[in-house]
């Protein structure tokens, strides 16, 4: 059974006990929950990438090697003395504003508000519940020896989980839109070791940590959606805008 519940501008409420299914093929289909998409099952070939950077990162910790690529680095960086800048603590969260700034102006993405925040919401808390504790578990000391919560970079997981984000959200829509998200992750990360907050692992790792997180978000969200959505497996909602004798709405779709 499909219920539907109409709330007008005037303030009316109509509801309808029946719908023809046809009917639903109308709506915005980034409006329909699909818990069995493809976009949202685990494909373990988006992990080779982040897999390969935090490999890098963590190798950077002990590999003699690499350690001597951050000393030199922070080295190089240290002799032509740059500006700091503090961009890096905006342009992180960036790709995510684009999305929703995007959306606002008519170019639609992936998902619909709700959606893409709870999958927003989630890559945020994944990376948070990441990084936060390996920093203190790890102790690495910052080349600036302000502290020793060196690895990984927050900033740049934050940055690339929010350019993650983007490119998921418009990388069918538009693919040079979708990737343009990740020229700000590459500024904060840039910016990270500039600014002598980080170590070239620290920000190498990050970026995996970042990317990593937002694909854990997008394969969790039918499991999220569901808790959210209540314990009927048939049970789906659509909320949709609607124009009906010179008046405007908004609806709610329940098929159950």
């Amino acid at each position: 059974m499909i219920f539907i519940v109409m709330l007008s501008a005037y303030g009316k409420i109509t509801a309808q006990s029946t719908i023809d299914s046809t009917k639903v093929l109308h709506f915005r289909q980034d409006s329909i929950i699909k818990i069995n998409s493809k976009e949202n099952r685990l494909n373990y070939k988006r992990f080779i990438i982040p897999t390969a950077f935090i490999s890098y990162g963590v190798a950077s910790l002990a590999i003699k090697d690499l350690q001597q690529l951050n000393f030199s680095t922070r080295d190089e960086i240290n002799e032509h003395k740059p500006d700091h800048i503090r961009l890096d603590n905006y342009t992180q969260f960036a790709p995510a504003v684009l999305v929703y700034g995007l959306n606002a102006a008519g170019i639609e993405g992936k998902h619909n508000f709700r959606d893409r925040s709870i999958i927003y919401g989630t890559s945020m808390l994944i990376t948070s519940a990441i990084t936060v504790p390996l920093k203190h578990v790890v102790k690495e000391e910052r080349p600036d020896q302000s502290n020793k919560l060196s690895f990984p970079s927050g900033h740049t997981a934050i940055a690339f989980a929010s350019a993650q984000f983007m490119f998921r959200e418009y990388k069918d829509t538009s693919f040079l839109l979708g990737i343009s998200g990740y020229s700000f992750a590459i500024f904060t990360g840039i910016y990270r070791t500039l600014n002598d907050k980080h170590w070239v692992g620290d920000v190498v790792a990050g970026a995996g940590f970042g990317i990593l997180s937002t694909e854990l978000a997008y394969w969790l969200y039918p499991k999220i959606n569901h808790l959210l959505s209540g314990k009927n497996k048939n049970v789906s909602t659509m909320i949709m805008p609607y124009y009906q004798n010179k008046s405007f709405g908004i609806g709610l779709v329940k098929n159950f």
